[in-house]
């Protein structure tokens, strides 16, 4: 059964638009994340699904480059553009991981794959995000693409297909879910890694440039290195969060 990782983005985003192809260290985003993705050891595929608005030519152009898969469709139905992306290789299981977190680290993926496999009794759902204890930005979700097509035809609230699994994080009645927590080491919820504004992109730039040329850090040398330098990860501290109403914990 193919597993495949799938990465939403689209030059549109409201907050910071274009914010996959900004450049930080020589390299767009999106990049960076690719390669973190790269080092994951329980992915069979990576595919970036984005939209077919002209604007996303430059992602679809990046992927080419880097040999990676880019799926086109929808522009705000990322419901249908997921299961879309995951049909486009013949995937049986989906990990979704938001292309907002270009530190995601890989061991983190493979752990959340493994126990999506290993998990008894079975899981349509398992991910770290149904509450928030790993620093915003290491958001990852593994599911079963059946559970994901039957999501899509069922929901039919726009606002809801706009937010990709949401349909499935919803629904605990109809989806046997599974929320992860993190280990004490890596429970640092106060710790915003993602990319929403340009105080995110000031964070990344530095997280970024300390471990350059370096392909092997994790999450932890990241919280250390945050740790070590308190006036880098208070520059997006305060940045409101959309995505917190649509967690438990929000």
């Amino acid at each position: 059964m193919i597993t495949a990782a799938i990465v939403n983005v689209r030059m549109g985003s409201t907050r910071l638009p274009g914010k996959a192809m900004r450049s930080i260290c020589g390299k767009p985003l999106l990049h960076h994340l690719l390669e973190r993705l790269s080092l994951a050891k329980s992915l069979d595929q990576v595919v970036v699904a984005t939209s077919t608005l002209p604007a996303n030519d430059a992602i679809e152009a990046l992927c080419a480059s880097l040999d990676i898969a880019c799926f086109r469709g929808s522009e705000d139905d990322v419901l249908s553009r997921t299961l879309g992306a995951l049909r486009s290789v013949g995937a049986g299981i989906g990990v979704v991981v938001f292309g907002d977190g270009p530190l995601i680290d890989p061991a983190i993926v493979d752990h959340m794959v493994a126990s999506y496999i290993g998990v008894n009794p079975r899981c349509d759902f398992v991910g770290n995000d149904l509450e928030t204890t790993y620093p915003p930005g290491m958001e990852v979700e593994v599911f079963s693409v059946s559970a994901l097509a039957d999501a899509d035809r069922r929901c039919t609230e726009r606002d809801i297909r706009e937010h990709g699994t949401l349909y499935l994080r919803r629904n605990p009645d109809l989806y046997r879910l599974l929320n992860l927590e993190a280990p004490t080491d890596l429970r640092r919820p106060d710790l915003e890694l993602e990319v929403d504004t340009e105080a995110d992109l000031r964070v990344m730039e530095a997280v970024l440039d300390h471990f350059s040329g370096r392909g092997d850090f994790g999450l932890i040398d990241v919280i250390e290195f945050l740790d070590a330098h308190p006036q880098i990860a208070a520059l997006n501290r305060n940045v409101p969060r959309r995505w917190k109403v649509f967690r438990d914990d929000g």
